[in-house]
C-alpha cells in the first residue's frame, strides 16, 4: 500500500486499514467499517465513492488484513473480533482524522457488522460529530446511547433476519426517549441492500436513495 493510503496516530504508527484522501486538507474526515466480509474490494469501492462526495475516507480494516470468501469465514471472523480492541482503534482513527484535516469534524457509517460497531463507537467517542450506521444493530445494552454526541441517521431494510423491524422500533425508541438526534429510514429491501456485489439483495434504486441521504446527512452534520 502507498503512503498515500496511510493514516497514522499521534506517534506515528501506521492503522490498519485504507485512507482516501483525495477530497484535501480541511475537508471533513469519514470512517468507514465493513461488513463481517472484511476489508475487501467492494469497501474500498464504498470509501472512494464517499472521497468522490468530498471526505477524506478512511477504510478501518477490523480483522488485520483477513477477508472472508465463505458465510462460515466471515460468521468466524466476526465471532472473532474483539469490539472493546476495534472502539480503540476508531479513538485512534478519529483522533488521526482530526490532526490531518487540521480539526474538521469526522463522522462514522458502517454496514452490518461495521454499522453496529458505528453506533457502538459513537457512545465511546465524543469526537464523533455524526453515525450512519447500515443496517447494523450492537446486541441490546452495549450501546449506552445516553452519552452519545453524535447526530445518527440510521438505515434498515424491511426484510431482515438479523435488523428486525421489532429491533428497529426498539432502537428508535431508545433514541427518542434519550433525546438523540435522529433520522432512521426503512427500505422496501433485504439485509446488504447496499453491496453490489451481492445480486440477490441489491436494490439499486433504495441504495442510491440510502447513499444521497447518507451524503447529505455528513455534510450537514461534518460541514
Amino acid at each position: 500500500m502507498s503512503p498515500a493510503n496511510v493514516l497514522r496516530d499521534a506517534v506515528g504508527q501506521e492503522l490498519p486499514g485504507y485512507l482516501n484522501a483525495s477530497a484535501g486538507k480541511g475537508k471533513p474526515g469519514l470512517i468507514v467499517l465493513h461488513e463481517w466480509w472484511g476489508l475487501n474490494a467492494q469497501t474500498r469501492g464504498v470509501a472512494d465513492r464517499f472521497a468522490q462526495e468530498g471526505f477524506v475516507v478512511f477504510a478501518a480494516d477490523l480483522y488485520g488484513g483477513q477477508v472472508a470468501t465463505t458465510r462460515e469465514d466471515a460468521g468466524r471472523l466476526a465471532q472473532e473480533l474483539d469490539r472493546e480492541k476495534a472502539v480503540t482503534l476508531l479513538l485512534r482513527a478519529t483522533a488521526a482524522l482530526k490532526s490531518e484535516q487540521l480539526g474538521a469534524k469526522v463522522g462514522i457509517t458502517g454496514f452490518c457488522m461495521g454499522g453496529s460497531l458505528a453506533l457502538l463507537a459513537a457512545t465511546r467517542i465524543p469526537g464523533l460529530a455524526a453515525c450512519v450506521p447500515f443496517y447494523g444493530l450492537p446486541d441490546r445494552g452495549r450501546a449506552d446511547y445516553s452519552v452519545m454526541r453524535a447526530a445518527v441517521q440510521a438505515h434498515f431494510a424491511q426484510h431482515d433476519d438479523w435488523c428486525t423491524p421489532e429491533r428497529v422500533d426498539q432502537l428508535e425508541q431508545d433514541l427518542q426517549r434519550l433525546k438523540v438526534r435522529y433520522e432512521l429510514y426503512r427500505y422496501d429491501a433485504q439485509h446488504a441492500f447496499m453491496n453490489e456485489q451481492r445480486p440477490e439483495v441489491y436494490s439499486a434504486e433504495n441504495a442510491q436513495l440510502a447513499f444521497r441521504r447518507a451524503v447529505d446527512f455528513l455534510h450537514r452534520e461534518l460541514g
